[in-house]
């Protein structure tokens, strides 16, 4: 085998091949970073639906006590509320 078909052999099957497995690996690569990133926002807005749905809890769990309380008890809550002094919020 001499230089020159040792080249043509290089040439045509082996830097192809490297080639194509350096693009390859590239790409796997960047799918890999780009479910990186799509799993962090994923967990984000998790996060952001727990909360969410934490002050829903909290409000239905207010309109059901208003619901089940008396007339007449909650009647009494509103005026105690109203019988507060008003908060003065400081200015800075």
């Amino acid at each position: 085998m001499g230089a020159t078909e040792f080249i043509l052999v290089f040439g045509s099957i082996i830097l192809p091949l490297l080639l194509g497995f350096y693009v390859i690996r590239r790409w796997f690569n960047m799918k890999e970073r780009r479910m990186e990133i799509e799993a962090t926002q994923a967990a984000e807005k998790a996060a952001q639906y727990a909360v969410q749905n934490k002050v829903l809890e909290d409000r239905v769990a207010v309109l059901e006590q208003l619901a089940i309380d008396s007339g007449a008890e909650t009647a009494a809550q509103i005026e105690a509320l109203r019988q507060l002094p008003e908060r003065k919020e400081s200015t800075n």
